[in-house]
């Protein structure tokens, strides 16, 4: 175990609910006096104010994934509370899409060093839900962090609004190899309603039926689902699962016409999914 990695026992990352099923997560370092934050697609200033008075946060950065309003709607009025406040503040963004009030536009690769939580991300770039969508990695802990917005959900992947069915196999094949350990937070407790199309595709796969159980017990509860991880993704996800024959027989099954290969699974059953 590498030296420089940090602990994940100091970084604490809050779900503030935002909407029907929106997560923005906020990102705190436990150790430093400062009380700093950084904040993942903010679409509702209010309920992130609501968090950082209560306890008593300074917020430093904002970190956008994609342009869609439920992740930048707050951005604004998170903007002008800082500045009332006199706290310096960066928003990041997509390089590739408008996000307003963006200070850094980011591609593949680029690294965000955040000192006031101890966090080293990476840029992922991640097209197909949108055209200029990103992911954050946080590779610079013992167990790595994803923040991939809408890109990848628990049991199931976003819609393609603007991007091909092709780029988005290329963008979850990108997650799919990252460190298995890796924490998935993405922005939607979608987890229910993908299983239940999960398991219609995949009926047999245990690791899915017992996670199924899992997440309804959560759910019960009103307990989040999320954070994932790429280890169970790989497990029960069908759209990291589309080189796999029992996948493949399914897609054909619906659709008589899918080829038995990756990219023809995939197509097919995110359509099914759209159907669903």
């Amino acid at each position: 175990m590498s030296s420089n990695k940090v602990n994940n026992s100091i970084i604490h990352v809050t779900a503030l609910k935002a909407f029907s099923d929106n997560y923005i997560w906020a990102i705190t370092n436990i150790n430093t006096a400062a009380k700093k934050t950084v904040l993942v697609d903010p679409g509702d200033a209010d309920i992130c104010i609501n968090f950082l008075e209560k306890n008593q946060m300074v917020l430093s950065g904002i970190l956008i994934t994609h342009h869609h309003a439920d992740h930048t709607g707050g951005i604004k009025k998170l903007v002008n509370y800082c500045q009332q406040k006199q706290w310096s503040l960066t928003v990041y963004g997509p390089a590739h899409e408008k996000t307003p009030y963006c200070d850094i536009k980011l591609e593949q690769d680029n690294i965000v060093n955040l000192p006031d939580i101890a966090i080293s991300l990476k840029v992922i770039d991640l097209p197909g839900h949108t055209a200029g969508h990103i992911a954050y990695f946080a590779n610079n802990l013992i167990e790595p962090l994803l923040f991939c917005g809408d890109t990848l959900f628990s049991g199931g992947c976003g819609r393609l609004f603007e991007g091909t069915a092709q780029q988005m196999l290329n963008s979850l094949t990108k997650l799919a190899n990252l460190p298995e350990s890796t924490k998935v937070y993405c922005a939607h407790e979608y987890t229910q309603a993908n299983l239940k199309f999960a398991l219609v595709v995949d009926p047999r796969n245990k690791a899915l039926i017992d996670y199924n159980k899992k997440v309804n017990e959560l759910r019960a509860t009103e307990q989040a689902t999320i954070p994932t991880s790429i280890k169970i993704e790989k497990q029960i996800n069908p759209f990291l699962r589309s080189h796999k024959q029992v996948i493949q027989a399914s897609a054909m099954a619906f659709d008589s016409s899918t080829q038995a290969n990756n990219l023809d699974t995939f197509t097919t059953i995110r359509r099914w999914k759209d159907q669903f």
